[in-house]
């Protein structure tokens, strides 16, 4: 038989082959491919996708916790509710420019979440695992309360103690540094304190035994709504809240407006051990703002014990006005209602800012609070995100529009991070953090280099014993490793499959297992050859022969990744499940290969003039083979 009829008989399985070795080596040749919304690619090795063991990245495990609705028993989540946690998590990482995230669910409750190629894994913590729960909230200043002192007061002083820092557990009953001088029965004259420059004056105020317990409920009170207050007020704005009136407090006057008052925290007012005695801060007076742009405040001097005692008098009238601060009330707006959050730079300020915009409900709810509090000094939008306060501005005109911004000392990357947070969705369930690894990115190179290295190295030794073995069919099976080989890389980056260093082992095992179909090929091929079969006979028989053999292995092979595959998706086992995955594609190439690549090329080289030289088609044993007919006898066959 000619080449002319046997390439016309094996045409399809020529160009098949031809079209598929063309694609290989385009989706190899070209880093990133694009054609509209497929993408494939990337800075890798061949623009494959790599796992952290070769390209370095991190690697977390988080458990979503139970939650409770109305009260009831706190309900883990199912099936459903993980599906969604993982795809709000994927679309906020893909959103952040941090990569394609790998995620996995492990059991009912766990998520893996591997990013390779991550260098900041502070900030994947931060996007993957903050719930951006947003909430606006009505805040509303209530007006100070006078706290009727007369008839509970017995006495009032001022005496001088040394300065100490504020304990740092804000407890009302703590016992301050003035209540241990006082308790010790410590008590300096005008003329030590004045040398001692560290003494500051304290009051003393002493109560009935009635006062005391109405002044220590009110205290507790003011106490409590202080340490809400404090916990998610902003550090930056904590002072000018605090004598705003904005955050729990006393404003503490004696003799009227013969002393300056002052609003004292709760925390700094503390009562001596077995006493109805309380100490307060002496109240001091603050220097007046610049009345002109660089004018230099003025200096004011503060009173010490002397001059604060002589402002008090033998019998001071000590006044208490309570500051019970701020009230946050919801309105029925919160993240849900958002339509849209970006991040953007203030036209005025050039400040980062956060826009939002709200859907058809949160409109009609924003505009008719903004409508009831407009120009109220004491009314504002309290905007919360994750429990803590960004902002509380005041309310100028009624917001009709639906939109509003969000500002408040974040840099422009965290203002685009919340607001991939808002618009990525609430997660449904709040997540805990159980592990965290990371893989260095000069550990993953090293690995991709001996990876690479120990793949070619493999590679070439299988080249050398097929051909110097089994001769012209080595060189087959060599060439249809090649082949193999560019359309196992191929579909890696096409699909995509993550690399990792035992996705590597399997396809270099895969590639063994191509070789041995193979040898039971060539094998068989020489068995036909001896028989006296012609060389195109000994090539369909001897394959022929072979494939139930090479069926029964590979399949059995591939029932036991798809065993590994399942278990170790359930327990978490990422590098057998990896493992699995690839040895699976290997095998499926390998038996295309062996049955369609060799086969083809093996019966176009038998109608060439090779095929009288039967000793290159077996390894050992050429001479005892029978004659081969003439061609003139082989056309005519």
């Amino acid at each position: 038989m000619s080449v002319e009829v046997m390439v016309r008989r094996n045409a399809r399985a020529l160009i098949t082959i031809l079209l598929l070795v063309v694609g290989a080596g385009l989706l190899l040749g070209f880093q990133t491919i694009e054609l509209g919304a497929f993408k494939r690619g990337g800075d890798t090795f061949l623009g494959l996708s790599l796992g952290l063991d070769l390209q370095g990245g991190s690697h977390l495990v988080y458990r979503a916790e139970p939650i409770s609705e109305d009260g009831g028993e706190p309900q883990p989540p199912d099936a459903s509710d993980m599906d969604s946690l993982k795809r709000i998590i994927e679309r906020r990482v893909n959103s952040s420019g941090l990569g394609e995230p790998i995620i996995q669910i492990l059991g009912e409750d766990r998520l893996l979440i591997q990013l390779p190629g991550v260098g900041d894994p502070e900030r994947a913590e931060s996007i993957i695992g903050e719930t951006a729960r947003l909430e606006f909230k009505h805040r509303n200043i209530s007006p100070p309360r006078n706290l009727a002192t007369e008839g509970i007061i017995t006495d009032a002083d001022v005496v001088s103690v040394r300065a100490e820092p504020m304990p740092d557990e804000l407890l009302p009953e703590s016992e301050s540094a003035a209540g241990s001088e006082e308790a010790s029965g410590t008590s300096e004259s005008s003329e030590e304190a004045e040398v001692d420059e560290e003494a500051v004056p304290v009051i003393i105020v002493e109560f009935t035994t009635d006062g005391a317990a109405k002044f220590d409920e009110i205290l507790a009170n003011l106490m409590q709504d202080f340490q809400v207050a404090a916990a998610t007020a902003n550090i930056f704005t904590f002072q000018s809240q605090l004598q705003s009136g904005s955050l729990p407090g006393l404003n503490v006057t004696i003799n009227g407006s013969e002393l300056i008052t002052g609003v004292v925290a709760p925390p700094a007012v503390s009562k001596l051990d077995g006493t109805n005695r309380y100490v307060f801060p002496y109240p001091q007076p603050e220097p007046p703002a610049p009345t002109q742009p660089g004018e230099t405040p003025a200096i004011v001097v503060l009173d010490d014990l002397a001059a604060a005692q002589d402002k008090v008098g033998d019998s001071a009238m000590v006044t208490f006005i309570e500051q019970p601060g701020r009230i946050d009330e919801d309105f029925g707006l919160g993240g849900d209602n958002l339509s849209r959050a970006y991040a953007s730079l203030h036209a005025q300020s050039d400040q980062p800012i956060i826009n939002l915009e709200f859907d058809s409900l949160g409109t009609r709810l924003f505009g008719e609070k903004t409508t009831q509090i407009a120009g109220s000094p004491t009314d504002s939008i309290a905007i919360f995100l994750d429990g803590k306060e960004l902002i509380a501005p005041v309310v100028r005109q009624p917001i009709t529009t639906g939109t509003a911004i969000i500002e408040g000392g974040f840099t422009l990357e965290r203002a685009q991070d919340i607001s991939l947070l808002l618009e990525g969705g609430r997660l449904p369930f709040p997540i805990t953090l159980l592990q965290r690894r990371s893989v260095d990115a000069i550990l993953g190179a090293d690995s991709l280099a001996k990876s690479v290295v120990a793949g070619a190295v493999g590679l070439l030794l299988v080249f050398l014993f097929m051909t110097l073995y089994y001769r012209v069919p080595g060189l087959v099976a060599s060439l249809a490793l090649l082949i193999y080989t560019a359309l196992v890389l191929a579909i890696f980056k096409l699909l995509p499959v993550t690399l990792t260093l035992s996705g590597v082992a399997a396809t270099i095992l895969s590639v063994g297992m191509a070789v041995d179909a193979n040898v039971l090929i060539f094998e068989r091929m020489k068995d036909e050859l001896r028989s006296g079969r012609t060389l195109i006979s000994a090539i369909n028989i001897g394959f022929n022969r072979a494939w139930p053999a090479i069926r029964d292995s590979n399949v059995s092979t591939l029932i036991t990744c798809a065993i590994l595959y399942y278990f170790s998706n359930q327990l978490g086992t990422t590098i057998v499940q990896g493992f699995a995955a690839t040895l699976a594609i290997g095998v499926m190439i390998s038996m295309f290969s062996a049955i369609v690549v060799s086969r083809t090329m093996l019966r176009v080289i038998a109608s060439t003039g090779l095929a009288r030289l039967l000793g290159a088609f077996v390894p050992t044993g050429a001479s005892e083979l029978p004659q081969q007919p003439t061609s003139a006898a082989v056309q005519r066959g």
